[in-house]
């Protein structure tokens, strides 16, 4: 009557639909850089390393799919491939992205913090 209640998910799966998720994300945000291209010309720079970040996105649901290392490398690629550009050419950029940043990483530390909730063996409670 008083077991244990198992935990509903794991941190791997957590994970996985998260990088997967944001892979889908940003797929559409380059997608979507590359097609407003043919209006607005880009660096070609910014263009070749946009192209080379899509096909390592669609790419990464094939031979990613199952290798945690390889799905993170290639949404770092794609985030780096995107930011680095910009912020050389106009470093008042680097203000805003900073700003940015800070509740993503409140996000990852609840992440983490949830991953290692479920590490933690329960006690049953007596009556």
């Amino acid at each position: 009557m008083n077991a244990p209640v198992p935990v509903a998910g794991s941190w791997g799966k957590v994970e996985r639909v998260t990088s997967l998720f944001l892979i889908i994300s940003l797929l559409a945000f380059i997608g979507s850089r590359l097609v407003f291209a043919v209006w607005w010309p880009m660096h070609p720079l910014d263009f070749a390393l946009s192209c080379v970040a899509m096909v390592l996105l669609a790419a990464s649901f094939r031979f990613a799919a199952h290798r945690r290392n390889w799905r993170i490398g290639v949404i770092v690629y794609a985030i780096a491939s995107q930011v680095l550009p910009m912020v050389v050419r106009e470093p008042a950029l680097l203000l805003p992205i900073v700003g940015g940043l800070i509740p993503i990483a409140i996000l990852v530390g609840s992440l983490v913090a949830l991953s290692k909730k479920g590490d933690a063996p329960r006690r049953s409670q007596g009556s």
